[in-house]
């Protein structure tokens, strides 16, 4: 089994018990909400933030997971690991989504070693289908995988994704092992309801995420910094070189630990407006504005919320 032949992997090619600082909770850090200090509107500072943020396969849409999570953290202690698999699940059931049994079918699989790029490097040499399925649109590609292996990082992740039938949740991409008895391929069929050349049935779910934790470079942060990052990278496709220094977000964390204590409310409303949206526009771009007005709505309705918070208080 493909859990198996990972934890054989993963025992084989880094040291055990490798365990992460640990450091009491901080308090959360305060989004300024709609008080933009430079006047500009929300909408734009979120299609900035989705623009530098997303990070969808190759001429995709953006993905997201569609009915659950089953996390597993791989070579650290039992408490700590529990502590990671424990915060993601949170997040993700506060989007709607089902955490996993103990015993489930990991699909996001968060791996702690202390030297991440020979272990990146060893690791996709020696799975490297994992890592592209060889679909369409199921990757960011070639290039992209050689910059999660060779690059540097704290914290580097692979997502795969994959083009499925919003209705049924069945594969709308052909993959090689899709072929009849002659050996010929046969493509899915997907059966459309309303033909419209605005609207799509074919949409992008999640299907796997890989995050390698370098436990040398993770020092500054702490362990629930850290789950926080991991849950935000696990849940959404991140651009890993996004510029995100003009806002507050958890994935500012290693340039400035002190200043970004957990997920902050562009993080919420980010997750939560890619998770709300209805993913229906057939242009990519079309597809985009929605995520960005469900954010936007997201945003103000956690501003809201905690500013109802702070009167009662």
């Amino acid at each position: 089994m493909f859990v198996a032949a990972l934890a054989s992997l993963m025992i084989a090619s880094a040291p055990q018990e490798t365990v992460p600082p640990v450091q009491a909770p901080a308090e959360p850090v305060v989004d300024l909400g709609d008080i933009i200090v430079d006047g500009r509107r929300i909408e734009d500072l979120t299609r900035e933030f989705v623009a530098e943020v997303a990070a969808p396969s190759q001429n995709r849409g953006l993905a997201r997971w569609r009915d659950g999570v089953c996390i597993g953290a791989i070579n650290l202690k039992r408490d700590t690991a529990q502590f990671i698999i424990d915060r993601v699940s949170t997040v993700a059931a506060d989007l709607g989504l089902r955490p996993g049994l103990p015993d489930c079918n990991l699909n996001v699989v968060v791996i702690a070693t202390v030297d991440s790029t020979e272990f990146t490097r060893q690791f996709v040499a020696q799975r490297p289908r994992i890592f592209r399925v060889g679909g369409s649109g199921m990757d960011l590609g070639s290039g992209a995988l050689n910059d999660f292996i060779t690059v540097d990082r704290p914290v580097r992740w692979w997502n795969i994704s994959i083009p499925v039938d919003e209705n049924t949740g069945r594969r709308a991409v052909r993959l090689a092992a899709d072929a009849d008895a002659a050996g010929d391929l046969v493509a899915p069929i997907v059966r459309l309801g309303a033909a419209s050349r605005l609207t799509t049935q074919v949409v992008d779910d999640t299907q796997r995420a890989y995050i390698i934790v370098d436990v040398d470079q993770i020092q500054s942060i702490s362990l629930e910094q850290l789950a926080d990052y991991v849950a935000f990278v696990s849940l959404a496709q991140v651009d890993p070189d996004a510029d995100t220094s003009g806002f507050a977000t958890i994935l500012n964390v290693f340039e400035d630990p002190q200043q970004t204590r957990t997920l902050t409310d562009w993080d919420k409303a980010y997750l939560r407006g890619l998770y709300e949206t209805v993913r229906t526009r057939e242009n990519f771009s079309a597809q985009r504005t929605e995520v960005v007005d469900s954010i936007v709505r997201a945003h103000r309705a956690l501003t809201a919320a905690r500013d109802a918070d702070t009167t009662n208080d």
